[in-house]
């Protein structure tokens, strides 16, 4: 199986940054996609960027030239580094990983299943 662990929440003022990690573990040889996602009380989940094992990457219009994704594929790891962070940025950040190719049973096979992280809160305040 495949384990996601989100860090890096917290509360920060406006205008303030915050860098938020996303580290995935288990017997994984790669990693295809990786993003960030977030949903706050009563809304649906939204995706924030993502990012390629080739490192192409995609962000949402409401936090494009504020946030910045990057990946580390040696580390399994996704960042999210996030500026000029305004109080509707507060929500739960999950982490969603798809087209694992891991370990099963001694043979390394492509997992179809999507993997979430279990979500770290931002909050900003105004």
């Amino acid at each position: 199986q495949v384990q996601l662990v989100e860090s890096g929440g917290g509360l920060v003022h406006a205008g303030g940054s915050l860098r938020l990690s996303c580290a995935a573990s288990g017997s994984i040889l790669s990693i295809n996609n990786m993003a960030w996602y977030r949903q706050g009380p009563g809304k649906q989940r939204e995706l924030v960027a993502s990012i390629t094992s080739g490192g192409i990457t995609n962000s949402a219009d409401s936090v494009k030239d504020r946030f910045t994704i990057s990946r580390d594929n040696a580390k399994k790891t996704i960042y999210l580094q996030m500026g000029s962070l305004k109080p509707e940025d507060t929500d739960v950040y999950y982490c969603k990983a798809d087209g694992v190719v891991r370990d099963v049973d001694g043979t390394y096979k492509w997992d179809p299943q999507h993997y979430w992280g279990q979500g770290t809160q931002v909050t900003v305040s105004s």
